[in-house]
């Protein structure tokens, strides 16, 4: 086929590109909103604020996402996703429950100290609607089961000491989880110290 007998590429491109730019321009979105929410909070946060800074107009986002309700919960179930991944991959390792424990622990720390991780905790389920309430709920006692599994594992082979393996994940998520409100990302200490010295405070009382 010589070239003049070749289609004219489409001026609007292929749909993969344009669900790739769509992809893009959603994205962000979540990632100007997600630092906006966790510096000013959701109340005082407008949909005006992110889209100055995209330099786009309010409709723009709203072609994204049908409210500012769902693109804040957006931010959030990204955070409990990375959450949640960080503690299965974990559970489907082989060792002793209190080495696996702390593969979780290390990655969970790192979560609490990046944007989608921290607005977790930054964020109330009263300012999410009722659907998206339920959803946040459930999104986090699977976190928290999971988490629950490793402990009582490590409590039964002997790695961890205790026995109340509720107590104990409360405990741990509880401190990880503040992670996300006093951690400064422009302070002078890096994320990874801040972790590692949060994980092993943890550990030095979980160890047997």
């Amino acid at each position: 086929m010589s070239a003049q007998d070749r289609p004219n590429p489409s001026p609007w491109g292929s749909l993969k590109d344009r669900a790739n730019i769509q992809k893009r321009k959603r994205e962000a979105v979540l990632e100007t909103a997600v630092r906006h929410f966790n510096a000013r909070g959701f109340v005082a946060t407008s949909m005006d604020d992110v889209a100055a800074e995209l330099n786009v107009t309010k409709p723009t986002i709203y072609h994204y996402f049908r409210n500012k309700d769902e693109v804040l919960f957006a931010c959030v179930r990204r955070g409990l996703e990375a959450l949640s991944e960080a503690a299965v991959e974990a559970s489907r390792e082989r060792g002793p429950g209190l080495w696996r424990l702390a593969q979780v622990m290390r990655r969970y720390g790192m979560i609490m100290t990046q944007d989608f991780g921290r607005i977790i905790t930054r964020t109330g389920d009263f300012e999410l609607s009722d659907e998206s309430r339920a959803t946040f709920r459930a999104l986090k006692r699977e976190i928290d089961l999971t988490m629950r599994s490793l402990v009582q594992e490590g409590i039964d082979d002997g790695s961890i000491k205790g026995t109340d393996a509720r107590m104990i994940t409360f405990t741990i998520t509880g401190a990880l989880n503040w992670i996300g409100r006093w951690y400064d990302p422009d302070g002078a200490v890096p994320a990874r110290d801040v972790v590692d010295g949060v994980v092993a405070t943890l550990l030095a009382g979980l160890e047997a």
